[in-house]
């Protein structure tokens, strides 16, 4: 995951010459005294106040466990602030550098988990559980979390079903219309695709994956996974109950409808999609 930065007003690196006496003038850089983190916690929002002197001469503030790193309008030369969601599990580092580089604050951050989340899908063939994993697919895992917390998935249906393969939904509904679905996400791959993981569906960019996930009905490890030749798929997470399931939607007659290939001729709906743990 690429570090969140925020650029404020570099100012040249070279100092500048004075009269024609070519007396030089040393470049102003800013300087920090004091930085104050409120909280770190998972999926919570976090704010940094940063102190110092000559902080509009260029600083940049880094934090790779954060999504959506903002600057709070109304900052000065001497106090700016910062706010952003935590989106990782474990432990990053959070630094703060002026305009040439050199380094102002460091400090080693940690955001825990006491369980895994765990979201559990209703559908119209029984209930699917599926534990999350947040350290190594946080924005992945968070993008899943929000559209399940703000009711998307109920009444999508799973419009692809190929016995011994993957079963996919999450992006129609039963008339299959495209549901609108909010920004592309970064493709992440550190997990591998086999059975019974789930993954999130996307087109041939590697970083266009919105609401659609997809379902491993055996390991695609070899087809799924990123190498050489191959971008790969993002796997954020696992089955922990309803493997059976499963199986059974992966097994349901399907045929040609509205230009896609594999759609259940009779819907399998998601009938509801919740935070269990």
């Amino acid at each position: 995951m690429n570090a969140s930065k925020w650029l404020l007003g570099a100012c040249a690196s070279l100092a500048l010459l004075s009269g024609c006496g070519g007396k030089s003038t040393a470049t102003v850089l800013a300087s920090v005294s004091k930085v104050t983190i409120d909280q770190v916690a998972y999926r919570q929002p976090m704010m940094m106040v940063i102190t110092g002197q000559n902080l509009d001469k260029g600083i940049t503030v880094t934090n790779p466990g954060c999504l959506s790193l903002t600057e709070v309008a109304g900052g000065s030369p001497t106090q700016r602030t910062f706010t952003c969601k935590i989106i990782a599990v474990g432990t990053f580092n959070a630094t703060v550098t002026n305009a040439n580089g050199g380094s102002l604050y460091f400090a080693s951050l940690t955001s825990t988990l006491a369980a895994a989340p765990q979201v559990t899908l209703g559908t119209s063939q029984g209930n699917i559980v599926v534990e999350l994993n947040p350290a190594k697919a946080p924005v992945t895992v968070d993008n899943f979390l929000n559209y399940v917390e703000s009711g998307f998935y109920p009444n999508k249906i799973f419009h692809r079903v190929e016995k011994n393969f993957v079963i996919q939904g999450g992006g129609y509904t039963r008339d299959l219309t495209l549901a609108t679905t909010s920004a592309a996400i970064k493709l992440e791959t550190g997990l591998s695709n086999t059975r019974g993981t789930i993954g999130m569906a996307r087109t041939s960019a590697a970083d266009s994956a919105t609401s659609q996930f997809y379902f491993n009905v055996i390991d695609n490890s070899a087809a799924f996974d990123a190498n050489t030749t191959n971008t790969g798929y993002a796997v954020f997470g696992k089955i922990v109950s309803g493997l059976d399931v499963m199986d059974q939607i992966s097994n349901v007659p399907v045929s040609a409808q509205g230009g896609l290939s594999n759609v259940p001729v009779t819907p399998v709906l998601i009938t509801s999609a919740k935070r269990t743990q």
